[in-house]
């Protein structure tokens, strides 16, 4: 092997060394970054708005309801689009940082329009 040859054969270590530690930083930070969920409108009680819980979204599964979309009934809330009865019981329902109503539901696949979370406000009597 010629002495330029040796060289050269030199000059590429370092460079896949360091190619080799950018991609294991990178592939590192992609794997431990944390999960962000989206974030609720502002309203006016919480004018800076709130994030959903990770578990409750997909960062497009939450969003705030319109009037007469989750309809208190005493069975538990009914999601007027679905049909679907929530019980004031169950685990899906949260308390709503805002105090307006706020739907999770699976957006596509078997479980299209099936509640994921549901926030609500304090109940009415």
């Amino acid at each position: 092997m010629s002495a330029a040859t040796s060289r050269s054969a030199n000059a590429v270590q370092p460079a896949g060394r360091l190619l080799f530690s950018l991609l294991a930083i990178g592939a590192t930070a992609m794997l431990t970054a944390p999960a962000f969920a989206h974030d609720a409108t502002p309203t006016a009680a919480k004018p800076q708005g709130w994030s959903y819980p990770f578990a409750c979204c997909a960062n497009y599964d939450c969003r705030t309801t319109h009037t007469g979309e989750v309809l208190e009934k005493p069975e538990g809330y009914v999601i007027a689009g679905t049909g679907e009865v929530v019980p004031m019981s169950d685990k899906r329902v949260k308390d709503s940082p805002d105090g307006e109503f706020h739907w999770c539901a699976h957006q596509a696949g078997l479980d299209a329009g099936k509640t994921i979370c549901l926030f609500v406000p304090p109940r009415s009597y």
